[in-house]
C-alpha cells in the first residue's frame, strides 16, 4: 500500500515541533563514554594491557570478538564518514595484512592464555577491495594460533561492485556466514550524488549467489540522502523487499563534513531532507518493512522473525556495539587495523588513524594506540543504562540519589513532551519518543555534561 498524502502530513505534523526542539548534535552511543569524552589521564598502554589481561582471565569462557578494519577503497563515496584510504594500488594489500597480523601477534604475546574466537567482522573501507588470496592469508593467520569458540559468527561488509563469486565462496569456506551489502539507495540520481553507481542487477548478482551459498544477508540502506523523498525512496523499499534479505539496516545519514578525509562537501547541503521531512522518509520505510513481515529491533534495524537477532531481542540478549547490534555478550572486542577501537569490558583503546603510522608501529611490535579510556564503576553503570535504552527503549533510574536527581532533571521536559514515561523509577520511551532515544541517552551522559568540549556529532535524528 502506498504512503498516502494524509499519512505523510500526519507524520510531518506529529514530529515537526519535536524535531525543531530536540534535533541537535548527539552521539550514536555505540560505546560509553563516547570518544570525545574519554579520560586521557586514566589511560596508558600499561593500564590497557592490565585491563585486557584481567578480562581474559575473568571471562575466558566467553571468547573474544575481532573487528578487522580493511581501509582501502577504489573511489570516494560522498556519504561515507569512515576512516579509509582511496587508492587503486592493490600492491598495498599485503603490507597492510602483514601489519595486522603483527598487531595480532603482539596481543597474543600479551595474553595470559590462548584466546578462543567467538566473532570476526571485516569492516572498512572495502574489505572486498582485497583479493581472496590475500584475505585467506589474513584469516588463516588470525585463526592459526588460537581456538574457535562454539558456534562462531564471522561476517563481512561487501561492496557489490567489488565482491566476486570468488570472494563469496572463499570467505564461506573460511567460516563466514553473514554478509552485509552496502546498497544505500537504488535511485540513479542519488547514486550519482553519492559517487556510488551500482545498478540493481549488480546487487542482485551478489545477493543471489550469497543466498545460494547459505549466507545470512543484510542490506544497508540510508535515509536522509541528498534529493531523497518518500516517493523517490519507495522503489528502493520495494526492490529490497523483493530480494528479502534476512536483515535490513535503515540508517540515518550522518552529515559530518568537518571530519578529516570525509567527502561530504561534494553535494549541496540544501539538497538534504531536513528534520521532520527526513524522519518521514524513515517512518514510511519503517511501516513498509513492518507491513511486509519484518520485525523492528532497536533503532534503524529490521529483521525477519526467525533471524538470530530477532531471537536475541526477544530474550534480552541483544547488545549495541561499534558494529551495530550483536547477539554476542562477550566482554572483549578487539579491533585490529588502523583506526580500530577495542573494548576490554572496563576500558577502550583506539588505534592511530594514520595508515603509515599504523603500519610502522605494528611492524615494530608496538601496539599502535592513539588514545583510550579506563572506565570507572560509574561509567560502567551508565553504559548499561544507555545500552538498555538503545536496544529496548527502557531502563531503570540509577539508585544513587544525586545521579538520579540530575538525570530526572534532564528528563523532565522530555516527559512533559510525552517522549518518555517514568513509572516507579522505570523509564520507558514512548512510540512518539523513539526518534529521540539518543536525546534520552544524553540525560545519562555524565561525561558529556561534565565536559567543556563542544559536541562534534551528527544530528540526533
Amino acid at each position: 500500500m502506498r504512503v498516502s498524502s494524509q499519512r505523510k502530513t500526519q507524520v510531518l505534523y506529529m514530529t515537526s515541533r519535536l524535531f525543531t526542539k530536540y534535533n541537535r548534535p548527539g552521539s550514536r552511543y555505540t560505546v560509553y563514554p563516547t570518544i570525545p569524552y574519554w579520560d586521557p589521564d586514566s589511560f596508558s598502554k600499561e593500564s590497557w594491557v592490565q585491563s585486557l589481561t584481567h578480562s581474559l582471565n575473568e571471562y575466558s569462557d566467553e571468547g573474544i570478538s575481532l573487528y578487522i578494519h580493511l581501509p582501502f577503497c577504489d573511489s570516494l563515496c560522498t556519504f561515507c564518514g569512515c576512516n579509509k584510504r582511496i587508492t587503486l594500488r592493490h600492491e598495498q594489500e599485503m603490507p597492510y595484512i602483514r601489519a595486522v597480523l603483527k598487531e595480532w601477534h603482539s596481543y597474543l604475546n600479551i595474553f595470559p592464555k590462548t584466546p578462543s574466537i567467538k566473532e570476526i567482522h571485516l569492516g572498512g573501507g572495502t574489505p572486498t577491495f582485497f583479493s581472496m588470496d590475500n584475505l585467506k592469508i589474513l584469516i588463516e593467520g588470525i585463526l592459526e594460533p588460537v581456538h574457535l569458540a562454539e558456534n562462531p559468527e564471522f561476517s563481512f561488509e561487501a561492496h557489490p561492485k567489488s565482491t566476486s563469486r570468488t570472494h563469496l565462496h572463499g570467505l564461506y569456506n573460511l567460516g563466514f556466514r553473514r554478509i552485509s551489502l552496502g546498497v544505500q539507495d537504488y535511485d540513479k540520481s542519488i547514486q550519482l550524488a553519492l559517487n556510488r553507481v551500482q545498478p540493481l542487477w549488480l546487487v542482485k548478482r551478489v545477493h543471489d549467489y550469497a543466498r545460494e551459498l547459505g549466507y545470512t544477508i543484510n542490506h544497508d540502506l540510508i535515509y536522509g540522502l541528498p534529493n531523497q523523498t518518500i516517493e523517490r525512496n519507495r522503489p528502493t523499499l520495494e526492490i529490497t523487499e523483493s530480494l528479502k534479505p534476512d536483515r535490513i539496516a535503515f540508517y540515518s545519514y550522518a552529515h559530518v563534513p568537518w571530519r578529516k578525509g570525509v567527502g561530504q562537501r561534494a553535494f549541496d547541503e540544501l539538497d538534504l531532507p531536513k528534520n521532520a521531512e527526513k524522519r518521514a522518509i524513515f517512518e514510511a520505510g519503517r511501516q513498509f518493512f513492518k507491513d511486509h513481515g519484518y520485525k523492528e529491533v532497536g533503532i534503524d534495524h529490521f529483521v525477519l522473525p526467525g533471524d538470530e537477532l530477532a531471537k536475541a531481542a526477544e530474550t534480552g540478549r541483544m547488545r549495541r556495539t561499534l558494529n551495530g547490534y550483536s547477539t554476542t555478550q562477550n566482554k572483549i572486542r578487539l579491533g585490529l587495523g588502523m583506526s580500530s577501537i577495542s573494548e576490554s569490558g572496563d576500558g577502550f583503546a583506539q588505534n592511530t588513524l594514520d595508515l603509515e603510522e599504523y603500519q610502522q608501529k605494528a611492524e615494530t611490535g608496538e601496539l599502535p594506540l592513539i588514545r583510550g579510556h579506563i572506565s570507572t564503576t560509574k561509567d560502567q553503570l551508565l553504559a548499561r543504562h544507555i545500552n538498555e535504552l538503545m536496544c529496548y527503549f527502557e531502563t531503570d533510574l540509577p539508585e544513587e540519589p544525586i545521579l538520579k536527581a540530575d538525570i530526572l532533571s534532564d528528563l523532565k521536559e522530555m516527559q512533559e513532551d510525552e517522549i518518555l514515561i517514568i513509572d516507579h523509577d522505570r523509564i520507558t520511551v514512548t512510540e512518539t519518543g523513539r526518534p529521540f532515544v539518543r536525546n534520552v541517552c544524553m540525560a545519562f551522559d555524565q561525561r558529556m555534561k561534565e565536559s567543556s568540549r563542544e559536541m562534534m556529532f551528527s544530528q540526533t535524528v
